[in-house]
C-alpha cells in the first residue's frame, strides 16, 4: 500500500504541478489514422515474426535475419525513412559472450592471516570480465549495505567509508520506504556496479539470496567499434576488476566472523539505516576469461516532423525484435516463438509506423521506431542506441517503450511504467482518456518491471522514458487481470508455448497501438520537451547521466 501510495500522491503533484491546460482532443487528421488500426493487421505481423521457420529469432541466427528482412520491408512499404548507418535502416550491434573458466581460484583470509579457499560453483560464482583474458587480484574488504549511494532519499552506504582499493560486500535489497521503481534500478547490478566504482572500489561481492547457486552460461554484452565494452548489465568499466555472487551461508558467516550480527545489521538496513563498516579480511582471486563474438543489429526507421526547427528533436518508439531461440524442450516443443514477447510489441510499432506515414500533416517533432535486438541478452541493443544514438543525443528527448504488452483480455486500464517521474504522464493521462482507459498504478511492483525492459536504457542516459503495460481492470468487474496474467505466464512467459497458438485478444493490441501513437504524437506537438519531475531519484541521476 506505501508504495501505491507514493505513486498516487506524485500522480497528483504532476497534474497540479504542471497545470493541464484542457483535454487533448485529437484533430481530425489523427482521428483518421487512428481508424487505420486494424486487429488483423496485428495478428499477421505477430503470426509471420513468431512462425517456426524464424527458428525463436535469436541474434545472429538465420532467424533473426528473416525478422529483419521482414521490418524493413514493412517500413519501405509504409514509408518509412530510414535512419539507420550509412542511409540503411540497420545500426550494427556488436554482441559479446564472455565465460569464466572452471577453475578460477577463491582465497579468503581472516585478520590474523588464516587462508580459506572457497569452492567454485558452491560457495561463489564468478562473472566474467568483459575485457581481461586474465584477472588476478589482492584486496581487503568493506562490508556497505546495500551499495546504496542516494543523498537525495537521505540515504548512502558509502557515508563515512573509504572504500578506494577495496572489494565491497553487499547485501542486495533496498530500505522499505524506496519507491518500487526507485528500488528496482537501485538493486540492478548495473547501479550497484556503477556506485561502486564512483567510490574507488575495484571489486563487488554480492549476497546471494539462497544457498544455491545457478551456473553462469555465460554473459552477454555489447562493444563499441574499437572492441571496449559499451554496455552490460554486469560490467560498467575495467577498473572494477571482480564481480562475484556468494551463497548465502557463506556471505553470512563472512560477515559474522568479522563480528556483524547478520540479523541485526539486516534489520536496520530495512529500516533505512546503514550498517556499512571496514572487515578484517583480505581475498585473492584468478580467473581466465573466453569469448564469443558476434554481430546483430537494430532496426530503425523515421518519420520528419514538419516544424522547421523542432524536426530536429526526435520521440523514440522502442520494442525489441529478438527472442531465446531453440533451447530446452518443454512438452515436445524446443522452438521460443516469442509469439507475445515481443512480436506482439514489434506489430505495434510496425502498425504505429503506418499511422504516421498516413498523417496528411506530421507532428512538429520527428518520431524514431527502433526494433531492437539483444533484450533477452540484457538489453542489449537498447543500451547501445542509448548510449550511441543515430541522432545527436542531446535531441533525443523521450522513449516510449513496448514490450510484450500481453494481449490476453480486453483492454480497459493500464499501467504507465515510470511515468511518475516525468512529465510524460500528462500525455498518458490525456490518450487513455480519450480511448477510455483508467490509468492505475502499478499492481505488481514486486516484479521491478520498470528496469526489466529497454526503457531503462534510455532512463540510465538521462532521457524521459516509459513502459505502459496492462492494469488490473477487467469486463466483468472483477478487476483482477494481474492474476490471469500471473496464471497465463506459468504456462506461456519464456516458453515455446508462447506461440500464434496461445491466448490473443487482437482487439486489445489496436487499443494499445492507439494508445501510444496518441502518447508519442502529443509529445511531437508539445512546444515543450519532455522533463523530469524536480527533487526525484530519476532526475538527479539523469544530471549525472548527462
Amino acid at each position: 500500500m506505501k508504495v501505491s501510495g507514493f505513486i498516487i500522491f506524485y500522480f497528483c503533484i504532476i497534474l497540479t504541478g504542471t497545470g493541464l491546460a484542457q483535454t487533448f482532443k485529437p484533430n481530425k487528421n489523427v482521428e483518421q489514422a487512428l481508424q487505420t488500426i486494424d486487429p488483423k493487421n496485428i495478428e499477421a505481423h505477430i503470426r509471420y515474426l513468431a512462425d517456426d521457420r524464424l527458428l525463436g529469432r535469436l541474434p545472429g541466427t538465420s532467424g533473426y535475419q528473416i525478422a529483419m528482412d521482414y521490418v524493413v520491408n514493412q517500413f519501405k512499404t509504409a514509408g518509412v525513412e530510414p535512419a539507420g548507418e550509412n542511409g540503411s535502416f540497420l545500426q550494427q550491434v556488436r554482441l559479446r559472450k564472455a565465460f569464466t573458466n572452471k577453475g578460477a581460484r577463491f582465497a579468503l583470509s581472516d585478520a590474523n592471516g588464516k587462508e580459506e579457499a572457497l569452492r567454485n560453483g558452491e560457495d561463489f560464482i564468478l562473472y566474467p570480465h568483459f575485457e581481461n583474458a586474465q584477472v588476478t587480484l589482492q584486496a581487503p574488504l568493506a562490508f556497505v549495505g546495500y551499495g546504496i549511494s542516494a543523498p537525495e532519499l537521505n540515504y548512502n552506504d558509502y557515508a563515512g567509508l573509504d572504500v578506494k582499493g577495496k572489494v565491497v560486500v553487499i547485501r542486495r535489497g533496498a530500505p522499505r520506504s524506496f519507491p518500487s521503481s526507485v528500488a528496482a534500478s537501485s538493486m540492478s547490478l548495473n547501479t550497484i556496479l556503477n556506485t561502486a566504482l564512483k567510490h574507488g572500489a575495484i571489486g563487488v561481492i554480492i549476497s546471494s539470496p539462497s544457498n544455491y547457486l545457478r551456473e553462469l552460461n555465460g554473459v552477454n554484452s555489447v562493444r563499441f567499434p574499437d572492441g571496449k565494452i559499451a554496455a552490460s548489465g554486469s560490467y560498467v568499466s575495467d577498473k572494477i576488476k571482480l564481480l562475484s555472487l556468494f551463497n548465502r551461508k557463506c556471505f553470512n558467516q563472512l560477515l559474522q566472523n568479522s563480528g556483524l550480527d547478520t540479523s541485526q545489521t539486516y534489520t536496520s538496513l530495512s529500516a533505512g539505516k546503514t550498517a556499512s563498516a571496514d572487515l578484517p579480511n583480505q581475498i585473492k582471486v584468478s580467473y581466465q576469461n573466453t569469448y564469443q563474438d558476434l554481430d546483430s543489429y537494430n532496426i530503425i526507421g523515421k518519420i520528419t516532423g514538419s516544424d522547421a526547427k523542432l524536426k530536429n528533436e526526435y520521440v523514440l518508439h522502442t520494442a525489441h525484435l529478438d527472442h531465446m531461440g531453440i533451447s530446452t524442450p518443454v512438452k515436445g516443443d524446443s522452438i521460443y516463438n516469442g509469439a507475445h514477447d515481443n512480436a506482439s510489441g514489434v506489430a505495434c510499432l510496425l502498425e504505429i509506423s503506418k499511422m504516421y506515414t498516413q498523417l496528411k500533416v506530421k507532428p512538429k517533432r520527428s518520431i524514431l521506431i527502433a526494433l531492437v535486438t539483444g533484450e533477452e541478452m540484457g538489453l542489449l541493443g537498447s543500451s547501445y542506441l542509448a548510449i550511441k544514438p543515430i541522432v545527436p543525443s542531446k535531441n533525443l528527448i523521450a522513449n516510449i517503450n513496448t514490450d510484450m504488452p500481453t494481449l490476453i483480455a480486453p483492454l480497459l486500464s493500464v499501467v504507465a511504467l515510470g511515468a511518475e517521474h516525468s512529465s510524460l504522464y500528462n500525455p498518458v493521462k490525456e490518450a487513455a482518456t480519450y480511448l477510455n482507459l483508467a490509468v492505475e498504478a502499478d499492481p505488481e511492483p514486486e516484479q521491478n518491471r520498470f528496469v526489466r525492459s529497454d526503457q531503462y536504457s534510455f532512463v540510465r542516459q538521462g532521457i524521459p522514458a516509459l513502459h505502459i503495460k496492462y492494469g488490473n481492470k477487467t469486463a466483468d468487474g472483477a478487476n483482477n487481470l494481474n492474476k490471469i496474467v500471473q496464471q497465463w505466464r506459468e504456462t506461456y512467459y519464456h516458453k515455446p508455448q508462447d506461440d500464434i497458438n496461445g491466448t490473443f485478444d487482437f482487439n486489445a493490441g489496436k487499443v494499445y497501438t492507439q494508445l501510444n501513437f496518441l502518447i508519442s504524437y502529443q509529445v511531437a506537438q508539445n512546444s515543450t520537451r519532455p522533463t523530469w519531475n524536480p527533487d526525484r531519484y530519476f532526475s538527479k541521476n539523469a544530471a549525472v547521466s548527462k
